[in-house]
């Protein structure tokens, strides 16, 4: 068996929680504005974690925490990775910022605009001085303005674009790895280099007063390479990019073990909210399971979508190993993490607070939950309300459409599989929800675009150097 990395001893500091008011001259003090972890994988499928049924690779980091924390058993993302992390950072739909039809290339022109409120922007007058990214950007690097140090974040450790080597870390033949505004190369597979950095800012952080991380890894999304130490523990998997994807999870998972362990050696560990979630679901041909979901990465059916999360903080009552079935996502990142910083949020959110339905206070409102891709020539959308799911294909944000979208409704509560097409039973149905989506595809700003469109011609920039 792997050792747990040591930090896990906090099953026994979780009897210890802190008590959220203090006592002085008889009056009552707001509790202590907790440290905030954000940790997101990329590509991750569903039951890949242990915590989630997977049995094929090795996640005990991962398993622990959800052990010790909640699992977010109905937790959305968008199909594909830039527009779950423009909405996670804005809480709002990145359909609105431009950012929901399509991943953000290499050679795109388009990012999220520097005057959208992001998080760390508006943690940063609650107190949280140091507030870091570590890992995958994804959201823009054709201009400055949409650069981390442009978006709230002090410090920026990690790389512009996705699909990076895992070894040179480059991106179109030029090397992609940034310590703040600097260009730097550096040795090492990139999860190690990126946990290493994380341990460095938790350790770095003030003792008094609270810091918020943002650590994205890049793992386990293509290209599929691990450590050959990695690759040993899989040699059972005869299929190499199989074989690289278990290895690069499992080393992903140690990463994550070696970053908590070091949240854990602080006094305010009991005070540090985790939250933990793929950014999108896996891709079944690497050997990625999003079981019981049908689909994968690039649809909008559950395996697409529903993704694996998990959410801890014992100060704050979330704690114990149990499970929570309310339909949360990415858009609910942001308001739930102000509530619990004590901070006000804007009136343009989407998103919701679910810190009240964790604790049991109230119960998560039914309301539309959209998700959109774009990146090809097939358009897909889905709009969830209540058990039912509407599925879209084609030009279904037209109000005449040249060819009427081919629209399929599942019953999630009996059907979480969809697997059996509903449409043709429910008419009336189908036409209120399929005007949601119109309404919804009303919001679209223009911004990125089809996947392919600017590569030709495109040469990246020498060290993906970013100039004023």
């Amino acid at each position: 068996m792997r050792p747990i990395y040591a930090g896990f001893a906090f099953v026994a500091i979780v009897s210890s929680v802190l008590s959220v008011t203090a006592q002085s001259g008889g009056q009552s003090e707001s509790p202590p504005k907790p440290n905030i972890l954000i940790i997101v994988a990329d590509d991750l499928g569903y039951a890949d974690v242990g915590f989630n049924g997977g049995k094929v690779i090795s996640t005990p980091n991962l398993d622990r925490l959800a052990a010790t924390g909640v699992n977010l058993t109905d937790f959305r993302a968008c199909p594909m990775c830039s527009p779950t992390r423009a909405g996670l950072l804005t809480g709002q739909w990145p359909l609105r910022l431009g950012i929901m039809r399509a991943v953000v290339t290499p050679w795109s022109r388009h990012g999220l605009q520097a005057e959208e409120n992001t998080l760390p922007e508006l943690l940063a007058d609650a107190g949280y001085t140091k507030r870091g990214i570590v890992g995958k950007w994804h959201l823009g690097h054709a201009r400055r303005e949409f650069l981390p140090l442009n978006q709230g974040f002090t410090s920026f450790y990690g790389h512009y674009n996705g699909a990076i080597d895992y070894f040179t870390h480059e991106r179109e033949g030029e090397v992609d790895w940034h310590h703040n505004d600097l260009s730097v190369i550096e040795d090492g597979y990139s999860t190690d280099l990126l946990a290493a950095e994380a341990v460095r800012f938790i350790q770095s952080a003030p003792k008094e007063g609270p810091w918020f991380l943002y650590l994205p890894f890049n793992a386990p999304h293509s290209p599929f390479q691990a450590k050959a130490e990695d690759l040993k523990k899989y040699s059972n998997l005869k299929q190499p990019d199989r074989r690289a994807y278990a290895a690069m999870v499992d080393c992903m998972d140690q990463a994550i073990g070696r970053v908590i362990m070091a949240v854990e050696a602080r006094a305010d560990a009991v005070n540090t909210v985790i939250l933990f979630f793929s950014d999108n679901g896996g891709i079944p041909r690497v050997g990625s399971s999003n079981h019981p979901w049908r689909g994968a990465k690039l649809t909008v059916y559950e395996g697409g979508t529903r993704v694996c999360a998990t959410i801890r903080w014992p100060a704050g009552g979330l704690s114990g190993g149990r499970r929570f079935s309310g339909r949360v996502g990415y858009i609910d990142v942001l308001p739930t993490f102000l509530a619990a910083a004590g901070v006000e949020p804007p009136e343009n959110l989407d998103g919701v607070n679910f810190l009240p339905a964790l604790h049991g206070e109230t119960r998560m409102l039914t309301r539309p939950w959209f998700s959109y891709i774009h990146q090809d020539d097939q358009a897909h959308a889905s709009v969830h309300e209540g058990r039912w799911k509407l599925v879209a294909h084609g030009d279904f944000f037209s109000e005449k459409a040249i060819i009427a979208p081919g629209l399929e409704l599942y019953d999630l509560e009996v059907d979480p599989a969809e697997s059996n097409d509903l449409a043709a039973k429910h008419p009336e149905l189908v036409s209120r929800m399929y005007r949601q989506l119109r309404d919804f595809g009303k919001l679209q700003k223009s911004g990125v675009g089809p996947f392919r469109e600017g590569r030709e011609g495109f040469r990246a920039p020498t060290d993906w150097t970013v100039h004023p």
